[in-house]
């Protein structure tokens, strides 16, 4: 099973506002990725089939597929990487996640499901019952 790599989207409140910022990101780069500093060290792993999962407002929303990873220099010297990922968002079931600098990765056990169809999920209250009795 793939490695996956979870990230806060930070300064986003709404699924649709990330949906934005990407899209004017791809038009501007010319591409879809994602900037930090460092290469994921199990990235063949990730390369395997896994995904950047987004944590919005603490909790786990959507994912994007990992199509690469693009290393580099700035002109100070310190290195880059460039996680490149499918620029199409896949809604996921809502998990609750706590807040984290950069980057860590996310054992595909802990990996919520996608919603189909990409509507609206439920309340966050039938969530909570449905995990509490281990439906979710």
């Amino acid at each position: 099973m793939p490695l996956h790599l979870l990230k806060l989207a930070v300064g986003i409140d709404v699924l649709d506002q990330l949906r934005r910022v990407r899209a004017a990101r791809e038009k501007e780069r010319g591409g879809s990725w994602v900037y930090t500093r460092n290469r994921p060290r199990r990235g063949a792993e990730v390369l395997a089939g896994g995904s950047i999962y987004w944590v919005i407002r603490g909790q786990i929303r959507v994912r994007q597929l990992v199509t690469g990873f693009r290393t580099g220099r700035e002109e100070g010297g310190r290195g880059y990487c460039l996680i490149e990922v499918d620029p199409r968002l896949v809604p996921t079931w809502l998990r609750p996640w706590r807040p984290f600098q950069g980057w860590r990765y996310l054992p595909p056990a802990d990996a919520p499901p996608d919603r189909s169809g990409g509507g609206e999920p439920p309340p966050e209250g039938m969530l909570a019952e449905l995990r509490a009795l281990g439906l979710l």
